[in-house]
């Protein structure tokens, strides 16, 4: 595919070295901050968003280029941003398998026996780590090397694309403290936490810096809205039934982490009064024990939520690729977005 995942990080490498020389400039002590956020961005990820936005872009008839490639993967410092926050948020200890940055800079305190809390610092440090991978995402994207028409093109699809998903961890967080089950407020984060962010705007941005017109814009809305919502509900299922030793995540960390998914609003609806209260007690519980994680996991799967939710990614997954097909794209691109489809929604990690 364009050998695009080792030209991606080899422009995300490029740009953090050089960002490394200017933190060293300021302070040898932000050598820790260069490490940390190079450890996070460049030791995992699927690289789905500039897989997207790439073969977005190719599909608008764009010519393969480095600069487009250094352009897209801006992509990763966004998605760099939001799982740092994202880990902050829900107290995850662990982000593919290391400690999450909160953790690691927890860790430093507490080795180095500074004064404060050891946690206080973790937390500050990431919560500006997070901050300076989304500014740097801009830098990366307005350094990349693309004309000025095509920056212009890009940045509102860009601008919108970090708004929505904000709004969409905010709107995650209120319906964690509201205790919200219903279907619609659970669609609604999936929709804006992820969906839009992972496949929909990635293809936009793509064919906005090809300059593409309005049909195409439309049939990869089409293709990307469903498709994101499909990977979101396989992230899901996987945040409460995957094997730990591929998610690098502790089993059942969303079931602790009282993650109210639409899988979790789905076993709601379907639970009695009995059941639904044990569900409802032991969501959100951190000190939910393994055999408590598999109480819940088979109240959910007990409670028909997990094949609705197999079923609903079919459904999305269907829409998707039929918008696909009909799309007046370059046919090389049209098979590879194929298959990130399939990709994207039939993973274990």
């Amino acid at each position: 595919m364009a050998g695009l995942r080792p030209r991606v990080d080899k422009a995300l490498a490029a740009f953090l070295a050089e960002q490394r020389t200017r933190l060293a400039g300021i302070d040898p002590a932000l050598a820790e901050v260069s490490d940390a956020l190079e450890a996070f961005v460049l030791g995992g990820g699927k690289r789905l968003r500039p897989a997207f936005a790439y073969w977005g872009y190719r599909g608008a008839g764009g010519t393969d280029s480095d600069l487009v490639v250094a352009a897209v993967a801006a992509l990763e410092l966004v998605q760099a941003s939001a799982l740092i926050h994202d880990d902050l948020m829900d107290r995850s200890d662990t982000r593919r398998g290391e400690p999450s940055v909160h953790r690691r800079f927890e860790s430093r305190h507490a080795a180095a026996g500074w004064r404060g809390a050891a946690s206080s610092f973790g937390d500050a440090a990431a919560v500006l780590l997070g901050d300076l991978a989304l500014v740097w995402s801009d830098e990366l994207l307005h350094t990349s090397g693309l004309t000025p028409a095509e920056l212009t093109r890009a940045r509102p699809v860009f601008d919108e694309m970090r708004t929505e998903v904000t709004a969409g961890q905010y709107l995650d967080v209120l319906t964690q403290a509201t205790a919200d089950t219903s279907l619609e407020r659970a669609g609604k984060v999936a929709r804006f936490k992820a969906a839009k962010y992972t496949v929909e705007r990635p293809l936009l941005l793509g064919a906005a810096i090809a300059g593409a017109p309005a049909e195409i814009f439309a049939a990869y809305t089409a293709f990307g809205l469903p498709l994101g919502e499909a990977f979101q509900l396989r992230d899901d299922v996987l945040g409460v039934f995957g094997d730990p030793s591929q998610t690098g995540k502790p089993a059942g960390d969303d079931l602790r982490e009282g993650k109210r998914t639409y899988l979790v609003a789905a076993a709601f609806g379907a639970l009695g009064d009995g059941a639904w209260d044990e569900l409802d007690t032991g969501l959100g519980d951190q000190s939910l024990t393994d055999e408590g994680v598999e109480r819940l996991r088979a109240l959910i799967r007990d409670s028909g939520a997990l094949a609705a939710t197999e079923r609903r990614i079919d459904e999305l997954m269907t829409a998707s690729l039929a918008a696909l097909e009909g799309a007046d794209l370059d046919e090389e691109a049209r098979t590879v977005l194929r298959a990130l489809a399939d990709a994207a929604t039939r993973r274990t990690v």
